[in-house]
């Protein structure tokens, strides 16, 4: 199956360009988010290169941040950069369960591999067990609990991109069927 980043601009445009005044964009060095300013009009997502999980990444976050956060630029959050300490890694992980849960979700609604990224290549090295079980843990939440609205939408657009008629299911999601990554 063919996965092409120009899909993802596309469905997300179609998902939430109107409603949200927000474009995903490929193409930057750094995955970043600006809010709309006197140049811009929109709110922007900005995936790294055309890395499609870069993309998926990003969506995640944007969908885990509410609308004040979503006036401020990387939504206001503070990014502690790969060469973390265990207490930093682990509190990058904190921050990253549901991004990467959401993650999880796009990647199976659109049959893409999917793996937990530590995104800490010269940092002290953890167990990585206990975040991936900490991001099944949510997933299994969202399937059992419901989807929010954002994530949800773009989960079916996703599925009917992809996977036309198919619903997820608990057992897509078992925690040996991804690896970790330590780079996002």
């Amino acid at each position: 199956m063919t996965h092409d980043c120009q899909d993802l601009i596309r469905l997300f445009e179609t998902c939430f360009a109107r409603d949200y005044n927000t474009v995903l964009v490929g193409g930057g060095a750094e995955p970043e988010y600006l809010p709309a300013d006197a140049t811009h009009t929109q709110h922007r997502i900005i995936f790294t290169r055309d890395y499609y999980r870069s993309a998926l990444h990003e969506i995640a976050h944007w969908c885990v941040a509410g609308a004040e956060r979503r006036l401020l630029a990387d939504f206001g959050y503070w990014y502690a950069p790969d060469g973390r300490n265990a207490m930093q890694q682990r509190t990058f992980e904190q921050v990253e369960v549901k991004p990467q849960a959401l993650e999880w979700l796009f990647c199976t609604a659109a049959v893409h591999p999917f793996s937990v990224s530590l995104d800490n290549l010269n940092g002290e090295q953890v167990d990585p067990a206990p975040f991936q079980n900490a991001v099944r843990k949510r997933v299994l939440h969202h399937l059992e609990a419901g989807i929010a609205e954002r994530p949800r939408s773009f989960i079916q657009s996703l599925i009917d991109t992809y996977r036309p008629g198919h619903r997820l299911k608990r057992s897509e999601f078992v925690a040996d069927t991804f690896r970790t990554q330590t780079q996002a």
